[in-house]
């Protein structure tokens, strides 16, 4: 039992394979998707993508903001910015997190500053 996921952003691939379950930060929060989901595009807001493999491990992924696919062949994630969170040893964790707590700071000062420009002349 497992869906498809791929995770691209402009610059490529991060992240393609099968997986257990997807869990993703919607616009209006997680949601979770597993083998059999209803079919669904919705916008992605920062945060952090768990992928939980067919082996029972667990992988991060930051992003900073996207779309998402659920369909019927698997689950396709549509990223502007995204950091795979991992590594093989504890310099190169530690590095990974470093990248991706920048990515999801930059993403939240983004919002806040286009927040503030939508009020700008109302």
């Amino acid at each position: 039992m497992s869906l498809n996921l791929q995770i691209v952003t402009p610059e490529g691939e991060i992240f393609s394979g099968d997986v257990k379950s997807v869990v993703l930060p919607g616009s209006e929060g997680e949601f979770g998707v597993l083998e059999g989901h209803v079919c669904v595009v919705t916008l992605l807001k920062a945060g952090v993508i768990r992928v939980e493999h067919t082996d029972g491990s667990v992988d991060s992924i930051a992003i900073d903001w996207g779309y998402v696919n659920v369909g019927e062949s698997g689950v396709s994630v549509l990223a502007n910015g995204a950091v795979f969170v991992g590594g093989s040893d504890k310099s190169k964790l530690e590095a990974s997190i470093k990248k991706a707590k920048a990515l999801l700071e930059s993403a939240h000062a983004d919002s806040f500053i286009t927040a503030a420009l939508s009020k700008v002349g109302s």
